[in-house]
């Protein structure tokens, strides 16, 4: 099957998961309960056909939420020293821009800061919004939910970094010198887009 028609299947899938979970958040009867839990099954189900992920780790993702199904969020900092971009190499040996879930009680501002505080040991200042995209649509694997992913633009106030439990090196790169790239998290495009953000003081915030 090519990959027109798996994420074709995919879409379907999480169309049925968005309704099926609206139904369980909304409706009082306990029969019209049992029917969306058994469509939350279904497209499950067929994520896990189609993704080849285990049923169970799909479930996780898929069938543990309540309430009306939104997008998460995900913030990037994008930091800048002269002409080259900070990135954090990750245990797998991938680098990506310091970033992550946004946390119950946290702002897309102080998520921001947080995140790069335990990723690369900076104090930051989050400067400006560089855009906001459907991570889907630019980043690969597609996901079973989707995400919005926020890229920052930061300034550094002071800090140095330290291996911690995520990260283990963090290096300033040249936009044609990037190493192998966490590509579900940030693509080279994404990068030269943060790139021509920090050149441009009248930058317009590109969103989907």
């Amino acid at each position: 099957m090519d990959n027109t028609c798996n994420l074709k299947w995919m879409e379907w899938a999480k169309e049925l998961q968005f309704l099926a979970q609206a139904g369980l958040t909304y409706t009082k009867d306990d029969f019209d309960k049992e029917r969306f839990g058994r469509i939350r099954a279904i497209a499950a189900e067929m994520m896990s056909l189609q993704s080849g992920l285990p049923l169970e780790r799909v479930k996780g993702l898929f069938c543990n939420e309540t309430g009306f199904q939104t997008p998460k969020l995900d913030t990037r900092a994008a930091i800048f020293a002269g002409n080259k971009i900070l990135l954090v190499k990750e245990k797998n040996g991938t680098w990506s821009m310091p970033g992550g879930w946004v946390d119950v009680m946290q702002t897309i501002r102080s998520n921001t800061v947080k995140e790069v505080r335990e990723e690369a040991g900076l104090d930051v200042e989050a400067v400006r919004i560089i855009a906001l995209q459907d991570r889907n649509k630019h980043n690969k694997p597609p996901y079973a939910y989707n995400i919005c992913k926020v890229f920052v633009l930061c300034k550094v106030l002071g800090g140095s970094f330290e291996p911690n439990i995520e990260t283990v090196e963090s290096r300033y790169f040249g936009i044609d010198e990037l190493p192998a790239l966490a590509e579900e998290k940030n693509t080279k495009e994404q990068i030269e887009m943060c790139f021509s953000a920090y050149r441009d003081e009248n930058w317009q915030v590109e969103f989907d």
